[in-house]
């Protein structure tokens, strides 16, 4: 079984090298071309480093606004005219954005690459940022936030997470931001972010799929060359102090019934090795039905309706989320307690052979799901450019993976998973929801 595992792995590696060519325009938009014709559909992506964290504490939300923004129209797209155009071509689009970095894409069938070309250098070169489309889109960002956030039972576990994690970081803010913010703002005030954060040499487009590669560079240059650089930006650099003694918030949800316990880690930089390793550690942990925390808490001991964990890699910090729901007559403190039973073991012994390759399996797999469809390596090849500085770790970052050893887990969770090193966060019912 060991054997066929490994060999498997072998496999795996070599037979998903993604190919790629990349090249910079002389306005300093990066670009990256990743081939493939086996099926007849093309994506234009262009990834731009404009995230939450570059927003002014007063004026949060603005990253996440654009995203909605740059769809409004420009100076040849006619307002409302840009989902009708992408439909009527057979294609589909769509943007999302985090902390960190912006991303829209359309995907196309392949004839109609030089249209979705097009379409992104005009988002760039000719957006027309007015009163009606600020209007417009500040109505729409509300209305998410009431679906999302204020409305969603849970729905603010990441807010007051980041509330209560970082004091100095941008990271302190959701990316959907503060409606008051964007009620304030000026209109000038959404034109200047535009003219400094969305410009050729703050971003990159990515081509995949079948196309051909002399027309596509042809039309790349004729369509992108022309516009302007904008001014360097300059990334602010935000340190946080040491979490070294826990910090016990509150939160009362009126949306909710049944409370949750979070405990919340503050996680290294996601381009750091260590960061992988915990990476692994959260899996092991809780990552599916079979992972320790599910099987004992909800599993066998029956203590909690859902128990689970979420990793959040950015480019600065990440943040290490573990939550339950206790099961009456448990209390959020009991699941607390066997959480961190398991964190001890972690920290005290090797996790067995038999978990650690599991684990091996489990990445291996994931990898070759990230890499299975055009969308995703396009994806993968943005942000690997953009946010680590280096397109090829699309290929290497899983021998990164394979590298880490099972006293590596041992020493990462000691260095980080302590008691004194995290947010503890009550998150409960508000009291007209106990009647």
């Amino acid at each position: 079984m060991m054997l066929s595992a490994a060999l498997m792995l072998g496999g795996v590696a070599h037979a998903q090298k993604v190919a790629f060519e990349e090249y910079d325009l002389d306005n300093g938009l990066h670009v990256i071309l990743h081939n493939d014709p086996s099926a007849p559909v093309v994506i234009t992506s262009v990834m731009y480093h404009v995230g939450s964290k570059d927003e002014r504490p007063d004026r949060t939300g603005f990253a996440h606004f654009f995203e909605h923004l740059l769809f409004e129209g420009t100076k040849n797209i006619k307002r409302g005219e840009w989902m009708k155009i992408v439909t009527a071509n057979g294609g589909v689009n769509n943007a999302n954005t985090s902390d960190d970095r912006t991303y829209y894409y359309e995907v196309f069938p392949s004839n109609s690459l030089e249209l979705g070309l097009w379409m992104e250098s005009e988002r760039l070169m000719h957006p027309i940022i007015n009163k009606v489309g600020v209007d417009t889109q500040n109505e729409v960002v509300k209305e998410e936030k009431r679906m999302r956030y204020d409305n969603q039972p849970y729905g603010n576990i990441l807010a007051e997470v980041k509330k209560n994690m970082f004091k100095n970081h941008p990271y302190r803010w959701t990316t959907i931001g503060s409606m008051k913010d964007l009620d304030a703002a000026t209109l000038e005030e959404f034109q200047a972010f535009n003219k400094k954060f969305y410009t050729p040499n703050n971003a990159v487009l990515v081509v995949a799929g079948d196309f051909e590669k002399t027309k596509t560079k042809e039309w790349i240059q004729k369509y992108f060359g022309p516009i302007p650089r904008g001014e360097e930006v300059k990334k602010q650099t935000f340190t946080e102090e040491p979490i070294t003694q826990t910090i016990k918030a509150t939160y009362e949800d009126p949306n909710i019934q049944i409370p949750m316990i979070v405990a919340s880690y503050r996680t290294p930089s996601m381009k750091t090795r260590d960061a992988r390793v915990l990476d692994l550690i959260s899996s092991y942990l809780s990552d599916g039905k079979s992972s320790k925390l599910y099987k004992k808490i909800v599993d066998d001991k029956k203590m909690a309706l859902q128990i689970g964990a979420v990793g959040f890699s950015q480019e600065d910090y990440g943040t290490y989320i573990l939550y339950g729901l206790p099961m009456a007559p448990y209390t959020i403190n009991d699941i607390l307690k066997e959480m961190d039973e398991e964190i001890v073991k972690i920290q005290t012994d090797l996790i067995s052979e038999k978990d650690y390759q599991k684990l091996q399996n489990k990445f291996d797999n994931n990898y070759v799901n990230a890499n299975s469809s055009v969308e995703g390596i396009a994806e993968n090849l943005a942000s690997y450019y953009l946010l680590y500085g280096d397109v090829n770790l699309i290929n290497t970052e899983i021998d990164i993976y394979h590298s880490i050893t099972r006293e590596e887990i041992r020493e990462v969770a000691k260095k980080y998973l302590n008691p004194n090193q995290r947010l503890i966060l009550d998150y409960i019912p508000a009291a007209k929801s106990q009647n």
